[in-house]
């Protein structure tokens, strides 16, 4: 972001590049993903319950097969709300972002590149979670509502593989802030030749 559209901000950047001292992004990422693989898990868990029984009736635990749909139902339901405040957040500190031209990632991609895969990606998750909670409450209410296995083994099998790519698109974010230090608070002072030990205390 160029220097005088930062003056003419309202509010004023602090040492990572941001109004505020720890990035918000990241920390609803980690809620969105949370939400997210417990909602998937606990499905999986009410599915298999049969098998699961014996074993939870011997460590006389007192679990019914619709609980654990209960449990994943709101966890996803959670998740989607969630995950519109965490993908505002993301456009928000990346428009803030100041990333370096001459590093690669791991990945061998540079900033610019990095940022927009993980933002188009970011857009696409959150359609894919929509997506998913529609079909999630679908199950639920209208065609599985009877059923003693309230999710259909598509929808188990679709959840995986988006928590694989879930894992992928955090990487690229994880590149980001630990490749090209964007909202770093610590390789932002290290940049301008500033000790973060002590200004960070």
């Amino acid at each position: 972001m160029n220097s005088q559209l930062i003056d003419q901000l309202w509010f004023k950047l602090g040492a990572n590049g941001l109004p505020y001292q720890i990035p918000i992004h990241p920390n609803l990422v980690h809620l969105t993903l949370g939400l997210f693989i417990i909602g998937i898990l606990f499905d999986i868990a009410g599915t298999l319950f049969p098998l699961e029984k014996p074993i939870l009736r011997f460590l006389t635990l007192p679990v019914i097969r619709s609980g654990f749909f209960d449990v994943g139902w709101y966890n996803l339901l959670a998740c989607t709300a969630i995950t519109f405040f965490t993908v505002a957040a993301g456009f928000f500190e990346i428009l803030l972002a100041n990333p370096p031209t001459d590093v690669k990632s791991p990945w061998g991609l540079g900033a610019g590149s990095t940022m927009l895969l993980h933002g188009v990606g970011g857009i696409l998750l959150l359609a894919a979670i929509v997506a998913m909670t529609v079909w999630r409450g679908l199950q639920r209410y209208r065609w599985r509502k009877d059923a003693t296995r309230q999710v259909q083994w598509s929808y188990l099998l679709v959840g995986i593989a988006l928590m694989g790519i879930l894992y992928v698109h955090g990487t690229l974010g994880a590149h980001l802030g630990g490749d090209f230090g964007i909202h770093n608070t610590a390789g932002n002072l290290l940049r301008q030749g500033k000790n973060p030990n002590v200004l960070l205390k």
